[in-house]
This record gives structure tokens, sequence and C-alpha cells, in this order.
């Protein structure tokens, strides 16, 4: 009889960058860098789709902004900007109230449960941002995450000839040297995280080599299950993740920022419209409405896989002999 490739004892939070973790966007540490007007950059990159439509080209609005920034490079005016740079930046990201110690806090308060810990349950923390990859590995919550997931760039591009014919130049060949970005190497919008929540479900970001993204894995297979995942995100432009969990009886959370009507009605509004099951202020101190709930959600997820565990158990075993009467 086969082995099981996963216990399925993981829990894991997927977490948005901006406006979840942070109150502002990370691109601000850029912009003060180099003394450039983000609302400027940003009417510009807004602006970009009728631009190149003029030409018949259609662009990707939530990735758009990255080219402009590569354009920005090209121009002298974000000169010597480089991966160093944006995980610098991420020293000067200010989070909100309670974080990052919540990660380690709520990670804690099941793994060192006796009743979970019986059982091996572990809580992981994963990223999912439209913004700089680099940016959030620098930053005061990378120590707490077990992945982060976004737009990441190319310094030196490989050029034509880097790979031999035997195939094997990437052995052989000098590693790319440090310097200003130049290309993107990855992009991620609002539609695609969902493709991360899919590698942290079925395992290929942690087993790469043996699992594609896309392969076909039975749901009592995966390593996580989307029933034990919680989405925590700030709007609309993450109902696509929002969704999935949805669907497949995982947890989703919304969060906004304290005294801001307008954000609160649009979070409210997503619970109305069934995007989101609950959603509270982007405080993560202890006693807080977000505190309670998600560390409620997480200790309920839990005490499920215990009585899951516990029921296996007592169905893989049969009754022991007795005296015959």
């Amino acid at each position: 009889m086969p082995t099981a490739p996963f216990e399925q004892n993981i829990i894991a939070l997927v977490w948005d960058c901006d406006k979840t973790l942070i109150s502002s966007y990370m691109q601000e540490p850029l912009f003060r860098r180099y003394g450039v007007d983000g609302a400027q950059f940003w009417r510009e990159v807004n602006a970009l789709r009728e631009y190149y439509g003029r030409s018949g080209v259609h662009v990707n609005p939530d990735t758009s902004y990255l080219n402009h920034v590569l354009t920005y490079v090209k121009q002298g005016l974000f000169k010597g900007l480089s991966n160093k740079l944006l995980r610098e930046f991420g020293n000067e990201l200010v989070f909100y109230p309670g974080l990052p110690e919540f990660f380690g806090n709520i990670r804690q308060l099941v793994e060192n449960d006796p009743k979970y810990k019986a059982f091996d349950i572990k809580l992981e923390h994963y990223v999912v941002s439209t913004g700089f990859a680099e940016t959030i590995r620098g930053s005061a919550i990378a120590p707490f995450v077990d992945g982060i997931f976004g737009c990441e760039f190319i310094e030196t591009p490989a050029l034509p000839g880097f790979v031999g014919a035997d195939g094997n130049a990437g052995k052989t060949s000098a590693a790319p040297a440090e310097g200003e970005i130049s290309q993107v190497a990855c992009a991620l919008d609002n539609t695609s995280k969902t493709r991360y929540l899919f590698e942290i479900n079925k395992g290929s970001n942690k087993y790469p080599d043996d699992i594609d993204v896309n392969s076909t894995i039975a749901r009592g297979d995966r390593r996580v299950p989307f029933e034990n995942m919680l989405y925590i995100a700030d709007g609309p432009s993450d109902v696509p993740a929002f969704s999935i969990l949805n669907y497949n009886g995982g947890q989703t959370f919304a969060v906004y920022p304290k005294g801001d009507k307008q954000a609160f009605r649009q979070v409210d509004k997503l619970r109305r419209d069934g995007r989101v099951q609950m959603f509270g202020e982007a405080d993560y101190t202890e006693g807080s409405q977000s505190w309670l709930w998600l560390t409620e959600k997480v200790t309920s997820i839990a005490d499920r896989i215990v009585r899951s565990k516990q029921a296996a158990i007592k169905n893989s075993v049969s009754a022991p002999p007795g005296h015959l009467t």
C-alpha cells in the first residue's frame, strides 16, 4: 500500500503585503531615495494602458509599473537601482501594530501546545505580493516567513551563447554579475497570485524538483489542504485569491486601516458580497479583533486536524480480544 506523501498537518497563513502588513506602498522608500514624486509616477503608470493602446499594444495594468521602473532606470532617474538596494529599502517599511511579533506568537500558540505537538502540527507564513520580493526579504517580517512570492528583477541578462552544445553551460559559466536592474524576472498580478496558493497547497514550493504546480495530485495527497489555509489581504484586487480559498473550504479575512471610513466600506462590501468571511482593523496586537479572529480560526483548524488524526488512529485498530461469556 503506497504511503501518503504528506501528513497534512501544516496550517498556512498567506498574506498580501501593501495595506495588509504595512500602511503604505513598499515603493515609497524607492521614491524617497531618488527624490521622485511617487504620485506622478503612479499617474504615469495608470496612463500606460491608454498610451500604449494607441499603438495597438495591450499592457497588463497590474504589472506595467515594473517596466516603468526600468524606464526610470534607463533614463537615469533610478540610476544604479539594484536588487541589493531594493532589499535595503525593506528596512524602511513600517508595519502595522503587532507586527512582526504576531507572526512568531501565533506560530508558538500552535507549536507549543502539547495537544497539537502530539501530532506535529506546524504553522507557516507566506507573503504573496505584486510588490518587490527583494524589499520584503529585507524587511522586519522576513525572518518570520516560510516563503516570499513577489516581483523580481534581473541585473545582468544571460547573453546569447551562454548555453553550450552539451546543455551544461549553466554549471560552467560564471554567475550573473551584480549591477543595475535591467529586466523583469518575475511579475505577479492579482490573478497570478492564485498560482502560489496552489504551490503552497501541492507542496511544489518546498519540492520544486519533484512537484510541478500543474501536476495532478489527489487532494488527500497535497501538503497543505486549502481548508488548512487562511488568506489575509485588504481589497478587491485580492478577489481571485479570496475566491480560491472560499471555494475550497479555506478562510478569508480582510483588513482596513483604523479610522479609514472608505476602506471600511470597501471591506464591508467584500463581506456582504461573500468575497471574505470576516474583516477587522489592521491591528495585530493581542486582544484586537484581528488577533482574536485569526487565532480562533487557526486553533479551530488545529483542533480539526487533531480530531481527524485521532479518528484515523481509532479506525486503524480492531477491538482487543476478550473473555467469552
